[in-house]
């Protein structure tokens, strides 16, 4: 069972049901239904293209996914939030069935001083305001860096927004809406927090009606506060500083482990101890995002962030089970393995898994 999201309805549907099919299963899709109108459309168009014998559609909500996850299945494909994901495994521990899951987490970006700044503004940027206004799960999430650097960085992603979305980016036809008014709301209560509220350094206009919130950049919230104990999954970016960058190492290792986590330096030595140090589903080096579009690449988290990993071969493996099989014929049958047990049949057989061809002439010669 493959049961999907609704940030990219279309592609988070098809790309597991591929793996399965080519792996040989038969599945069932419960697409989101927060995103009806996809959901609707797959059904019909799965329908009527493919073997229904092979694929299946289930519409619906809680009740029919409920229903869903009574049913014993060889293996179920989630992909979510952590809260939801919870209860997908404890349904399937019930069967023993195995679970792919998909989640998310806070996706921090650490920014260093020594690097082209107007390219790491635009890949930030790309990133998490031109990936679903920051619906995604692997968009940045918060950034840290330097106290003595966070000016410069503020004002180099202010240039870069500007240029994308303009001065009044709510009308702007290539900001993402908010996927509905449940999130919008959600979204502004982490922006009303009294403990943010006065950390904004740029955006924060709102637009009810349409669903649409700026770009946001907020500086220095405190860690207690309600936009950094959850996964923000819109368009608010907030910056953390640090005395030295390595100190944002164990900023990151404090919290639960990212889904992504993302450095911008030319330092190769920050560059080995951030690979080495963080735990994390992937990483981009001066980039954001970009590698779960590289389908050489195992997508997917640890801990927190979600188990298991598609996309490309992985996705093939993700569905397949390794069975082993050994074949032999009925020649070379050798006695030391069966009793009575002798001291030379011992001879023998710790000499076959020593591998020591002499001791194995030996024993068999008898000396």
């Amino acid at each position: 069972m493959v049961i999907s999201t609704w940030n990219y309805p279309f592609l988070l549907s098809l790309d597991p049901i591929v793996g399965a099919i080519s792996a040989g299963n038969t599945v069932v899709l419960k697409p989101s239904e927060i995103a009806p109108a996809t959901s609707s459309m797959l059904s019909k168009l799965i329908h009527e293209y493919m073997d229904s014998s092979a694929v299946k559609v289930v519409e619906g909500a809680v009740p029919e996914t409920t229903a869903l996850l009574e049913q014993k299945w060889d293996k179920i494909f989630y992909t979510g939030s952590c809260k939801v994901g919870r209860i997908i495994l404890a349904a399937a521990a019930k069967h023993l069935t195995p679970v792919i899951l998909e989640l998310g987490g806070k996706c921090p970006v650490v920014v260093d001083k020594n690097i082209n700044l107007e390219v790491a503004a635009r890949r930030i940027i790309s990133g998490k305001w031109c990936s679903n206004n920051g619906q995604t799960c692997v968009a940045p999430d918060y950034v840290i860096t330097t106290k003595a650097f966070a000016s410069k960085l503020i004002d180099a992603l202010i240039s870069e927004l500007e240029k994308f979305f303009g001065k009044e980016p709510l009308k702007s036809q290539d900001l993402s809406r908010i996927v509905n008014s449940n999130h919008f709301n959600r979204l502004e209560k982490l922006l009303d927090d009294e403990k943010v509220s006065d950390k904004i350094v740029h955006g924060g206009q709102r637009d009810e009606t349409n669903l649409k919130i700026a770009p946001t950049i907020l500086l220095d919230v405190p860690e207690d506060s309600l936009i950094m104990k959850e996964e923000i999954f819109g368009p608010l970016l907030p910056i953390i500083t640090v005395n030295k960058i390595e100190d944002s190492i164990s900023v990151i290792n404090a919290r639960e482990k990212p889904l992504a986590a993302y450095l911008f330096t030319d330092e190769k030595k920050l560059e080995e101890e951030f690979i080495g140090s963080v735990s994390a589903g992937g990483m981009s080096i001066n980039e954001t995002t970009l590698h779960v579009t590289d389908s050489s690449l195992p997508f997917g988290g640890v801990g927190e962030s979600g188990m298991g990993s598609y996309h490309g071969k992985f996705s093939f493996d993700a569905f397949s089970h390794k069975k082993a099989v050994l074949r032999r014929s009925f020649a070379g049958d050798a006695a030391a393995r069966y009793p009575p047990y002798t001291p030379e049949k011992l001879r023998l057989i710790k000499a076959l898994l020593d591998g020591n061809i002499l001791a194995i002439v030996r024993a068999l010669v008898g000396w």
